[in-house]
């Protein structure tokens, strides 16, 4: 039997139609894809986000932006961070959609596990592997709820206010990081991969289920029962912090 290989692309659904009015304002605003872009890798786990992203870049290649090179790059291993789902079928897809699939293989082992280790570890598998096919942007699944966590894991934890930015030159790797998601909602997100059959298992990690992170986000629901609007609020006030910074050249 024929393995049904989900993939999402135009004629979009009307959320489709949104998501990527997101993403094209988020590239406009930021700058995020310019004219000399011809090459963009994905950090491409496999769960909604990065999928979603992966789908949303492709649609829109040559529709108003330069008709840039696409790569997918993933991560796997024993233990690293995730949706849990097999290369192979990733491969498959980005075979479907013409994106050249590059895999690399973290070393974390159950013994010492720690988030902040394998997050250095696979943004740097990523970063090399991207330089190495000459795509010196890379594109991370981030969205508006992501921004949100980081804002306020930030204040509560370290006293900054500091959010996710859509765009960060990475001097010490050579590469520069964007978040073409950073206007889209998580809830949005999983609709849109409900809707075209790419939902698939959420994080497997043992340490990410009681992360800082998790916590901070259990935090978000409750507030959110007082303030209904605390995410989109955090993440609006995150990006207009951020765009402050920049003016002033900080």
């Amino acid at each position: 039997m024929k393995l049904h290989i989900p993939i999402a692309r135009p004629p979009w659904t009307s959320l489709g139609k949104e998501l990527e009015s997101c993403v094209r304002k988020a590239i406009f605003d930021f700058e995020l894809i310019g004219p000399e872009t011809e090459k963009l890798a994905i950090a491409l786990s496999g769960g909604k986000d990065s999928l979603g992203l992966l789908f949303l870049l492709h649609s829109l290649r040559g529709r108003g932006f330069p008709s840039f090179e696409l790569f997918a790059i993933h991560v796997d291993g024993e233990f690293s961070c995730g949706a849990g789902v097999d290369g192979n079928f990733l491969a498959t897809i980005c075979k479907e959609l013409g994106v050249e699939f590059i895999r690399r293989s973290s070393t974390q082992k159950r013994e010492g596990l720690e988030c902040y280790r394998c997050s250095r570890e696979r943004r740097t598998l990523i970063f090399e592997a991207a330089k190495e096919v000459g795509a010196t942007t890379v594109a991370f699944g981030h969205h508006a709820d992501d921004s949100a966590q980081t804002l306020l894991l930030n204040l509560l934890h370290k006293a900054e206010f500091a959010a996710n930015l859509p765009k960060v030159p990475m001097h010490a790797y050579g590469v520069t990081i964007i978040r073409p998601l950073i206007y889209v909602k998580e809830a949005d997100l999983r609709i849109f991969a409900d809707q075209y059959g790419f939902a698939r298992i959420t994080c497997q990690c043992p340490v990410g289920q009681n992360s800082k992170r998790k916590q901070v986000d259990e935090l978000l629901g409750q507030i959110e029962k007082i303030f209904p609007h605390a995410r989109s609020n955090l993440s609006r006030a995150g990006l207009l912090q951020g765009s402050n910074k920049a003016l002033r050249g900080s």
